[in-house]
């Protein structure tokens, strides 16, 4: 059992030198970049859509399933959240360039 753990913390020390990131991370990244990718197809927008595009696309999809329209309310939070967590993500790369 202790030389797992052995192997396990030379395994995050050897990840962590070939990719600056700790495997906790990694995962995280992959987690969150799953998520936005179901959020560009929700609104129906390229990887590199700028904020603009975002809102656009935003304002399209709650005219498609507002529920005055027809649509459900969830849709809405659905493309609420997505509209939020792709702006987040280009405010954390504005960031990032800083």
């Amino acid at each position: 059992m202790v030389r797992w753990f052995i192997y396990l913390a030379i395994a995050a020390f050897v990840l962590r030198q070939l990719t600056g990131q700790w495997p906790w991370q990694l995962w995280a990244n992959s987690e969150r970049s799953q998520a936005e990718a179901q959020a560009r197809a929700l609104l129906g927008i390229g990887r590199e859509a700028r904020r603009e595009e975002i809102i656009e696309a935003h304002r399209r999809q709650i005219a498609r399933v507002h529920p005055d329209r027809g649509g459900s309310n969830e849709a809405v939070h659905a493309a609420n959240a997505a509209r939020d967590l792709l702006i987040a993500r280009i405010e954390r790369q504005e960031l990032e360039r800083k």
